[in-house]
């Protein structure tokens, strides 16, 4: 029992980053020297854990400063990074898009035209809040060339790269198994999802950073919990992991689920009741932020790096129009997919004892979403995306007369 209870001590010393740079306990000889008292077994199993930590610690800093040096020699500038996006979105219509393939897009969502200046669409929207968001940037733009355009504003993609016809349809997020042609989503000005706390839907992204800058600023660095911190309705498995793991380690991570429309009992979520639903701001009172897909990519990402805390994104499959300005080890912490509680909680720990790294990537995120995507950049990718689509187009649209005038 006392072997047990001295290693203990040992073990939560070593995880403590004075007692590793002091003592130096970087061999089973050391361990040895300056633990006799301890237990052969127990030596062994502790320097392993030291050897098996300094080695995470040495990967970890060894791939930061890899993509710091890489993100330095490659640097360049935003609206570049956002123009190559268009151009790849738009490369699988390079022979140009008919009228025909337009019109066979016609169930993959709501029809826009651009016909002398003024904006027309279908009748009948889905989401309504959805096609508002989209159209209060449309209709800033009635400057531009004509064009028709299908829009999709339901979460997933709708065209698929194995299989069917290739259409041209705007999405707001997709993977690599979809060709759709990402646009900003609605979520910007309305139309995000509606929760307790927001019961209209997420939106205002200009009202959002303003407030959410506030919050970083009245929650410094220093006062912010060090710990990790997650809020959200269990639409995935892949979030049960980080869950199971706060519920073993609450003082590394608080992460819960709250319930969402389809819950019905605790196993709803994950054999617990649901947790009370929290504020963007009230995610800025902690340093480690946690970011999942949702059924697409998750609405969330952006509001995230505003509070100047560091975010850690699970998996890289989903992504919208903004994300490759963004570099996984320079602006957050990218965690791989299949995640385990391990990894997360080796990955905490390390930046819990590397606290000006962490602040450092924080702040990297926080400064490139404040600079580089207000609603002005979002109107400007609007723009280019459809001066760049209207080059593609191979026929003059003509005006449907089952359509509506929205100005």
């Amino acid at each position: 029992m006392g072997a047990i209870a001295l290693f203990l001590g040992v073990q939560m010393s070593i995880d403590d980053k004075p007692l590793t740079n002091t003592l130096k306990l970087t061999t089973h000889q050391t361990f040895v020297k300056e633990f006799p008292l301890l237990d052969p077994d127990v030596i062994d199993y502790v320097s392993s854990s030291v050897h098996s930590g300094l080695e995470f610690d040495n990967e970890v800093l060894k791939t930061i400063m890899d993509a710091k040096t890489k993100h330095d020699s490659t640097k360049s500038g935003v609206n570049s990074v956002l123009r190559k996006r268009i151009r790849a979105d738009l490369s699988q219509f390079s022979n140009g898009i008919t009228i025909k393939m337009v019109e066979s897009a016609a169930s993959s969502g709501t029809h826009y035209q651009l016909i002398n200046h003024t904006l027309y669409r279908n009748k009948d929207c889905h989401f309504p809040s959805r096609c508002q968001g989209i159209e209060h940037f449309l209709l800033k733009l009635t400057d531009l060339p004509d064009f028709h355009i299908v829009v999709n504003s339901r979460d997933y993609p709708q065209v698929s790269k194995h299989f069917g016809t290739k259409v041209p349809v705007f999405s707001f997020s997709k993977t690599d198994d979809y060709i759709d042609i990402m646009y900003p989503a609605w979520s910007f000005w309305c139309g995000g999802p509606a929760i307790k706390l927001y019961p209209t839907g997420i939106g205002r992204w200009d009202k959002l950073r303003k407030s959410l800058m506030k919050e970083a600023e009245d929650w410094t660095w220093e006062q912010k919990k060090s710990k990790g911190f997650f809020r959200g309705s269990r639409t995935s498995s892949e979030r049960d992991e980080l869950i199971l793991l706060s519920r073993e380690f609450p003082d590394l991570i608080d992460a819960a689920y709250t319930k969402n429309q389809a819950w019905k009992s605790a196993a709803d979520t994950l054999n617990a009741e649901p947790a009370s639903e929290a504020s963007f701001e009230e995610h800025c009172h902690y340093k480690y932020l946690f970011n999942f897909r949702g059924v697409a990519a998750s609405f969330r990402f952006k509001h995230l790096f505003l509070c100047k805390s560091l975010v850690f994104h699970i998996g890289d499959e989903w992504k919208e129009f903004f994300y490759d300005i963004l570099k996984p080890w320079v602006h957050y912490v990218p965690v791989k997919k299949d995640y385990t509680r391990k990894d997360v909680r080796d990955i905490l720990i390390f930046f819990q004892k590397h606290d000006e790294l962490a602040r450092e990537i924080a702040e990297n995120g926080y400064n490139l979403i404040k600079d580089h995507l207000k609603l002005s950049k979002v109107k400007w990718y609007w723009k280019n995306l459809l001066e760049e689509y209207v080059r593609f187009q191979k026929f003059t649209p003509e005006l449907n007369a089952e359509l509506i005038k929205l100005n």
